[in-house]
């Protein structure tokens, strides 16, 4: 394979690129080198998310502390990415048509679909928030105003124009976004630190008192994330080769995750020196926030860099949430518009939460994606390798995932999921420290699932059998014993 071919995927069809393989399995022939892949994941890899995800955690422990929470999250992405994209990839199939099979049934899988699909409406909120921002300062606009949602309203729009072909559209977009971001980025970094007397990271310190509760939520912060870039990784590493191996799948999330460190670098380097130079009680949220950041450093090329940068990551949070939401309505409700439209859905609800400023709510946001993100995919994982392939009580290859395959309702993945989302809610609403909640939640979940799936002998992962099932059954086995060539 020459080395340009390694950076591009497959010839495929328009239809193909536009649906993406939603609801099917992805063909042998359809699968995208490792480096080409990793091009993709770039988008997100250099998001504006992580300059805020970096200054929460900073103000929240300092440094050197902040090295934890960050260390968990480096450590628990690449295996949990590893392990789900193996799967994924070995099946060809996406975490939410795996869901199926794993633990849930044809519409149990509806249920995790809309928890997944969830989590790409918030990010696409949160990222086009930033763009937003970044224009209505700019131009002078009050950011919460009827305005600065129709600016938020529009360059959504453009952004489901782009990711309307899918992974190849995005493959073209992050091979010429990338570099504008690096160089921008650098330049910014010159800007910003040319004028200034920089605060040297041994005064890199918590903006409140370090406390034991301020270093479990920087940990609830990084296991929001924990799994999800995992997840996030996986609706591509499906594509990979069915023969990849766990090295292969780790070198996937170790190249996204490099990136991303150095992001989050920077957002702790932009935030400590702006909230050095703010005042007042919006300090902390300005400080956080890289609409205002880029706007104020370098004018007009941060809004370009901000909108550029925003679009990049918005195509993958639009086509990994369309993904969701067309396996949830295909069962659920019958509905198979294609994955393009369901876009529109994530784009009008965001455009509905606008004005509620997502960017001051990231640590309550990431702490209940925790505790539904984070229990269902460790289900799946719980029934992939610890039920199916070390018990022995389903097929450990070829998962089923046709909703004639599969029953329609699985009660042990579903009351797993329950018991455990309702354990963590306890803690959302404040029965116990919100910090505590999704540890708990991750935790529970499996475990309940591994004891309900063996209780059961594995019944629940084929559908029951109607009356003419069995008689047609009887018929042919029937037929078998009296046919004088069969074995």
């Amino acid at each position: 394979m020459s080395l340009k071919a390694k950076f591009r995927g497959p010839a495929t069809s328009i239809d193909d690129q536009v649906e993406s393989f939603a609801t099917e399995r992805v063909p042998t022939n359809q699968r995208w080198p490792i480096p080409a892949i990793s091009v993709v994941l770039l988008g997100g890899a250099t998001a504006m998310f992580w300059f805020t995800y970096g200054a929460q955690h900073l103000f929240l422990v300092g440094f050197p502390l902040i090295l934890i929470p960050i260390g968990y999250f480096v450590i628990g992405a690449v295996l949990t990415g590893m392990l789900t994209m193996r799967v994924a990839s070995r099946e060809g199939l996406s975490p939410n048509l795996l869901s199926r099979g794993l633990g849930f049934g044809s519409r149990g899988a509806a249920v995790t679909s809309f928890i997944y699909g969830i989590n790409y409406v918030y990010y696409f909120l949160f990222e086009g928030t930033i763009v937003s921002h970044a224009i209505a300062i700019y131009f002078e606009i009050p950011i919460d105003s009827f305005n600065g949602t129709l600016i938020y309203a529009a360059f959504g729009l453009v952004t489901i124009a782009f990711a309307w072909r899918g992974m190849h559209a995005m493959s073209f977009l992050q091979k010429w976004g990338f570099p504008f971001f690096v160089i921008t980025v650098g330049w910014a970094v010159y800007v910003f630190s040319r004028d200034r007397d920089l605060v040297g990271i041994g005064d890199w310190t918590a903006t409140q008192p370090l406390t034991f509760a301020a270093m479990m939520s920087a940990l609830s912060l990084a296991n929001g994330q924990v799994i999800f870039q995992g997840l996030m990784a996986t609706d591509y590493g499906r594509f990979a080769s069915q023969r990849i191996r766990y090295r292969g799948t780790a070198s996937i999330m170790i190249l996204e995750l490099i990136p991303m460190l150095i992001v989050i670098g920077l957002g702790c380097f932009f935030g400590i020196n702006l909230y050095s130079e703010l005042s007042g009680p919006d300090a902390q949220s300005y400080a956080q926030d890289p609409g205002y950041l880029f706007v104020n450093v370098i004018g007009l090329l941060g809004v370009i860099l901000v909108v550029v940068t925003q679009i990049r990551v918005n195509v993958m949070n639009l086509y990994s949430g369309s993904i969701a939401l067309a396996s949830g309505f295909e069962v659920a409700a019958k509905i198979k518009p294609g994955r393009p439209w369901w876009m529109f859905l994530i784009w009008g609800v965001g455009v509905l939460f606008y004005v509620t400023n997502v960017l001051n709510h990231l640590g309550t946001f990431l702490a209940i994606a925790g505790v539904l993100t984070n229990t269902w995919v460790l289900i799946i994982l719980a029934d992939y390798f610890v039920c199916r392939r070390w018990m022995k009580l389903g097929k450990p290859e070829n998962v089923e995932f046709h909703e004639n395959e599969v029953p329609k309702w699985n009660p042990c993945g579903l009351t797993s999921l329950g018991v455990a989302v309702t354990i963590g809610a306890m803690g959302i609403i404040g029965i116990y420290p919100i910090y505590f909640a999704s540890f708990v939640a991750m935790i529970v979940g499996p475990l309940i699932h591994i004891a309900l799936t063996r209780a059961t002998g594995g019944r629940y992962y084929t559908p029951k059998r109607t009356a003419t099932q069995t008689d047609l059954n009887a018929l042919d086995e029937a037929d078998d014993d009296h046919d004088p060539l069969s074995v």
